[in-house]
């Protein structure tokens, strides 16, 4: 065969290939609003950076007529191109060729991608839009989904790995995700749950929709699956490159440092006075992130999930850290079941990223209540213990307010190994609060007094001006130093500098054995 007619071979076949499910089926994924799998990836990388590879291969079963059927790139558009200049890997699902179902090959060819970018240390990004395991295929079908899982764990820690739902991801479909770093979803668009609407009804009668049932906002502000909520498919697009300015290539690298405007010894007069008078009264602990941080910037994950804890992302000098803090104007700040997992997986993210801790302290305690016993609150809480314990990147802790009781030592204390804890001087370190505490220590005398609310009020007061201060844990060596608000930026800054060259090294061990 002449030259020219193989090229002309290869031309047919792409363009066969490039026609994915056929017009039809293209016009029905335009009229759900969303993009076909290879819109997503000429929209997502940079123009003209995304190189296919495994285009050609196809499914090798024959049950249930597969045989007859054609099924462009098996349902999954595999590749790497450049996002901002940076090399990714990426797969995109097809939904319309055979509803993005996955069978036996469309699994070898996202393993395999996943293979090469844990091989090439790069981050993987996976655009999911499926209807599910290709039925016709069986076990084939159910192998890969699990050998998806095994590498998604194997790849866990080592690099990045980011989910993007932009349909449906049903049944199985949806433990990958989970099991990756990031989940995107897109509002009104994608959905994720292991049974759906129909089989709940059968089952238990509960009549709901996939939108309620598994929607982006379902699962970001209810069951906590979700970390980022996109208003289109073009804003998470977005948004996952956000993202990825944070994050190093691997975990044997550092983080990306950007240029920063933004002077580093800077001062942060406004945080003076953000600290209400009366230690009841709430203020918006991300005022004082805004005020820290480069540009007043910070992207957060999970916004709309747990929000007694906020978790984010920003810049220092430039330098990426991780912040975690509580949130005074939501259930006091108190830690509870969903605050504790939301700011343990985010810790735990960003020290196999090696990105720095930032840990902004008000907490009045852990969150009481019969469903917080009954739903774990021990175990939970636990967990945040563990992954302070267990990071190695340099960790600093700033306390504003209020820091009692267990919940004072689980935000990042001198004692799970903060290398540098600030307070500010209306910092409140004590085992708990006044009330509480003159409950106990006096009550006999209380009851016993002639007027027992002057004896109360009497108390109270003699409680908070002797233990509501920082200067008693300062004069225990637990804080560093007493600083002036408006000073935390440059303090940060320098001390984050200071401990550029930290080296730590857990004890050799297989894993621990986290609370979960």
């Amino acid at each position: 065969m002449a030259v020219e007619k193989r090229i002309t071979v290869l031309d047919e076949k792409e363009a066969e290939i490039r026609k994915m499910g056929g017009k039809e089926q293209i016009d029905k994924q335009h009229a759900k609003g969303k993009m076909t799998a290879r819109e997503r990836a000429d929209a997502f990388f940079d123009t003209g950076t995304f190189r296919e590879i495994d285009a050609f291969v196809k499914h090798r079963s024959v049950s249930f007529g597969l045989d007859k059927l054609s099924i462009p790139a098996d349902g999954v558009i595999t590749g790497h191109g450049r996002v901002n200049g940076r090399p990714v890997f990426a797969f995109f699902q097809d939904f319309t060729v055979r509803g993005g179902s996955l069978g036996e090959m469309h699994a070898h060819k996202i393993c395999k991608l996943l293979d090469l970018a844990l091989k090439a240390g790069r981050p993987v990004i996976g655009f999911n839009d499926s209807g599910g395991a290709r039925i016709q295929e069986g076990i084939d079908a159910l192998r890969g989904y699990g050998e998806i899982f095994f590498r998604n764990a194997r790849a866990s820690g080592v690099i990045p790995q980011i989910s993007v739902i932009m349909g449906p991801c049903a049944g199985g479909a949806v433990y990958s995700p989970a099991m990756t770093d990031w989940v995107f979803m897109v509002k009104k668009t994608s959905y994720m749950y292991i049974t759906g609407p129909q089989v709940i009804k059968a089952v238990t009668g509960e009549t709901t929709d996939h939108e309620a049932l598994g929607g982006a906002e379902a699962h970001n502000t209810k069951s906590g699956n979700g970390h980022f909520a996109c208003e289109s498919e073009q804003d998470a697009f977005k948004q996952v490159k956000v993202l990825l300015s944070f994050l190093p290539n691997n975990n044997m690298e550092d983080p990306p440092v950007s240029d920063s405007k933004d002077l580093p010894d800077r001062l942060c007069p406004e945080l003076d006075t953000v600290i209400p008078g009366d230690s009841r009264q709430v203020y918006d602990m991300k005022q004082v992130i805004r005020s820290v941080v480069d540009n007043g910037f910070f992207f957060e994950p999970q916004a709309l999930y747990a929000g007694n804890v906020i978790t984010a992302f920003a810049r220092l000098q430039g330098q990426p850290v991780g912040i975690i803090a509580n949130q005074p104007s939501v259930l006091a700040g108190c830690l509870d079941i969903n605050a504790s997992d939301k700011a343990s997986r985010f810790i735990r993210s960003c020290d196999a990223f090696n990105i720095p801790l930032i840990t902004f302290t008000d907490v009045p305690g852990y969150l009481p209540g019969t469903d917080q016993e009954w739903g774990g609150i021990i175990r939970h809480g636990a967990k945040l213990l563990w992954s302070y314990s267990e990071a190695t990147v340099p960790k600093l802790t700033v306390i504003t307010r209020k820091a009692y009781g267990g919940a004072y030592i689980a935000m990042s204390s001198r004692h799970l190994g903060a290398d540098m804890v600030f307070a500010w001087p209306s910092a409140e370190i004590a085992v708990m609060g006044a009330e509480g505490a003159i409950n106990i220590l006096y009550r006999r005398e209380i009851n016993a007094a002639a007027d027992p609310q002057a004896m109360r009020k009497e108390k109270i007061e003699e409680y908070e001006s002797l233990l509501y201060n920082p200067y008693i844990a300062a004069s225990r060596g637990y804080i560093d130093a007493v600083i002036l608000p408006r000073e935390t930026r440059a303090r940060l800054i320098e001390a984050l500098a200071l401990l550029k060259t930290k080296s730590e090294t857990l004890p050799p061990k297989k894993h621990g054995n986290i609370p979960v």
